[in-house]
C-alpha cells in the first residue's frame, strides 16, 4: 500500500498529500477546517455542524470545502483529531495502574470539553496521527505487565469503553460541587416519594438504610474513579492469571 491508497483526509493529516487537485491553491490547512467545525459543535452540538456552515465559518463556499474533505465522515475524522490534541507523555516510573488511570482521566476530560464526540459514529479504528498517539499511550500503559499484545489491546479497549459509557451517562449532569449536591438531593427526594416499598422493595430498602449524605456523590469524580478502579481490578486479576 502507498500513500495514494489512503483516503485524502488521512493523506492531509499525515502530510502525505499526492498531486494537487485542479483549481486554486488551498488557502487553509486541514486543521483550520477541524477547528471551525469544533467551534460550531461546542456552541450548538454536533447537529449544528454541516459542510455549508463550516465553509461559512471559514469564509469558503461549500463546494470549495470539498477540496479538503470528501464527506461529513471525513470532517468528523478531522474534528476528532483536533478535539483531543496530543496525549500527555507516559511516565515511565509510574505503575501500570497509574499510567492507564492518567490516560483514562485525560480521555474523560476531553469528553467533558467536547461531549458531542460521543455522538460521532465509530465506523473504523483510529488512523489519524494524534488518535494513534492516544492508542499508543493506552497500550504502553500495560507494558511490563506480562499481558500479550492482544490482551493489552483488549484491556485498553475495555477502559476506553468504560470511559465512553461513563461519559454518556454523565454528559448532561451538573459539574460544580454545589450543583451536584442540589441535584442529588432533589433526585433522592423524588425517588423516595415515587419508589413505593411494595412495588420497589429493594430501592426502598436502599434509601432507608443509607443517610441522605451518602447520595451526595459527584458522578464525574468519585463515581468515575470507583468504576475505573473496579475495571482495573479486573484487569489486575487477568494479569495475575496470565502470570
Amino acid at each position: 500500500m502507498t500513500a495514494e491508497d489512503l483516503p485524502r483526509v488521512l493523506q492531509q493529516l499525515w502530510g502525505m498529500e499526492g498531486p494537487a487537485r485542479p483549481g486554486p491553491k488551498p488557502t487553509f490547512h486541514i486543521s483550520d477546517i477541524g477547528n471551525a467545525a469544533i467551534k460550531l459543535a461546542d456552541a450548538a452540538g454536533l447537529g449544528a455542524v454541516s459542510m455549508s456552515k463550516v465553509a461559512a465559518e471559514l469564509g469558503f463556499t461549500t463546494m470549495s470545502l470539498y477540496r479538503y474533505v470528501d464527506s461529513k465522515d471525513e470532517l468528523y475524522v478531522v474534528m476528532l483529531e483536533q478535539a483531543f490534541g496530543p496525549p500527555a507523555p507516559i511516565d515511565p516510573e509510574a505503575s501500570w495502574r497509574e499510567r492507564i488511570t492518567t490516560w483514562a482521566v485525560a480521555f474523560r476530560d476531553g469528553l467533558r470539553r467536547h461531549p458531542w464526540v460521543l455522538q460521532i459514529p465509530i465506523v473504523e479504528p483510529p488512523l489519524s496521527p494524534l488518535q494513534l498517539e492516544w492508542m499508543e499511550n493506552g497500550l504502553r500503559a500495560f507494558e511490563d505487565t506480562g499481558l500479550s499484545p492482544a490482551d493489552s489491546l483488549s484491556a485498553m479497549l475495555l477502559v476506553n469503553i468504560y470511559v465512553r459509557g461513563a461519559g454518556a451517562l454523565t454528559v448532561g449532569t451538573p459539574s460544580g460541587s454545589e450543583e451536584v449536591s442540589q441535584a442529588n438531593r432533589l433526585y433522592v427526594q423524588r425517588l423516595a416519594m415515587l419508589a413505593d416499598p411494595d412495588r420497589f422493595p429493594t430501592i426502598a430498602r436502599n434509601l432507608q438504610s443509607r443517610p441522605a449524605e451518602d447520595f451526595d456523590v459527584d458522578y464525574d469524580a468519585g463515581e468515575f474513579i470507583f468504576g475505573l478502579d473496579t475495571v482495573l481490578d479486573g484487569i489486575e486479576a487477568l494479569i495475575a492469571r496470565r502470570a
